[in-house]
């Protein structure tokens, strides 16, 4: 099947499956990409928009468990299973678990590092190249602890970082308030990576990717896709409105993706890391880069319109509606962080973080499968790892990079 007559066809719109699109119909490629939604509309459109290189480390670090048994029970902690999900998340936890060994550790940073590098040059690339320069911005980003004491407790991960490279830097108090004056003075010690960016729009920084792409020739097709099968040289792909043939195709749909493999003889162990934002229009007060509070696990971002509060991660799937407490929780800890900041009327977002096991997410072609590709499961760096999967895929496609490149993130190592 030719792509002169059957384009590549990618299953989802988000960021990675827009920049996928993009770098593919850069090489000449004829692309159609396929969703239910707006591009860039469900995660895409709530994320913090940090571009964080430097993120590394494994969600998954020895000690997990003592750390994390505690807040998984607890309905109000930054990590959360509901009881009646217990049962569906516990394979995933078991494998969460055993992949925080020192060595895997490090394979999975090494992996992380290759798929992040140079990510934030190519972020300002792809913004010049679509219009919006200005959204992609290095400023840095501050992770903020109480006391030296607090800081001690993540310092395995501070060292994995600086072993791959990451620049990091140690602040005390006086060097906060200089760098960020409304934060709270309980926060005594830092560490910041200047090195880091972020969008300052994420949505309308999707919206543009679509645009671009639109204007290259890529077909955006409304539809939900409900299965995949071979054809004598290509694949189909059925839609709840109709089929679509194609030469090959990329599975970019989140959370979404693995139902779409079970058929397949694939079974990938991804769930929802349902994430939460507050956006305040107005907050009464700035902060010149994302801060995080490694106390509560919440995230502060300054956008073009206002301030973003996100964080927590909540498991339930893709049905449970949304847990309103949890997103008032994120504001009751900014305020503490940000003592100045004004929470009048801010608007609440959920969305799903599609999250794999290893913090590593599944790139590449499918062995079993040929002409198939995976491009999903970038939990909370979607944004980071957009670029360079987009790249990666359409160098692989153009016959430029060997598979073995992806094979940290192949969908087999399940």
């Amino acid at each position: 099947m030719n792509t002169a007559t059957h384009p590549i066809t990618i299953i989802g719109a988000g960021i990675v499956g827009l920049c996928v699109a993009y770098s593919l119909r850069k090489e000449g490629f004829a692309v159609q990409v396929i969703d239910p939604e707006d591009p860039g509309s469900q995660c895409s459109f709530g994320n913090a928009g940090a571009i964080s290189t430097g993120s590394v480390a494994p969600l998954a670090m020895p000690g997990v468990l003592k750390n994390a048994a505690k807040m998984l029970l607890e309905a109000d902690s930054p990590l959360y299973v509901p009881p009646h999900y217990w049962l569906r998340a516990a394979p995933w936890l078991q494998r969460f678990v055993a992949s925080a060994t020192p060595q895997r550790v490090e394979e999975i940073a090494s992996a992380l590092t290759d798929l992040f590098a140079g990510a934030l040059d190519n972020h300002r690339a792809l913004a010049r190249e679509i219009g919006c320069p200005q959204r992609v911005v290095q400023t840095g980003q501050l992770h903020l602890y109480r006391n030296a004491a607090a800081l001690e407790k993540d310092a395995g991960s501070w060292r994995l970082r600086e072993r791959h490279g990451v620049r990091c830097e140690r602040l005390d108090a006086a060097a906060i308030r200089a760098l960020e004056p409304a934060v709270s003075s309980d926060y005594t010690v830092a560490m910041f990576m200047p090195e880091q960016g972020a969008v300052t729009h994420p949505f309308a920084y999707a919206q543009a990717i679509a645009e671009a792409a639109r204007q290259r020739g890529v077909v955006f097709v409304r539809d939900r896709v409900q299965g995949l099968s071979r054809e004598a040289g290509g694949w189909r792909v059925q839609g709840a409105q109709r089929g679509y043939q194609a030469s090959q195709v990329v599975l970019a749909a989140g959370a979404w993706s693995a139902p779409l493999l079970r058929p397949l003889g694939l079974r990938v162990p991804l769930e929802s890391q349902r994430g939460y934002h507050l956006h305040l229009s107005s907050p009464n007060l700035s902060i010149g880069r994302p801060i995080v509070f490694a106390d509560r696990k919440v995230f502060a971002a300054p956008m073009e319109h206002g301030l973003r509060i996100s964080g927590t991660v909540e498991f339930g799937g893709l049905k449970m509606p949304p847990t309103p407490r949890r997103a008032a929780a994120l504001g009751d800890a900014a305020v503490k962080g940000l003592p100045g900041l004004e929470l009048d009327a801010p608007s609440m977002w959920m969305g799903h973080r599609p999250c794999l096991p290893d913090s590593l997410p599944v790139l590449g072609p499918v062995r079993t499968h040929p002409g198939l590709w995976c491009a999903f499961g970038h939990g909370h760096l979607g944004v980071t790892g957009s670029v360079n999967t987009g790249r990666w895929i359409a160098d692989a496609a153009a016959g430029r990079m060997a598979s073995e490149r992806f094979a940290p993130f192949a969908v087999e190592r399940f």
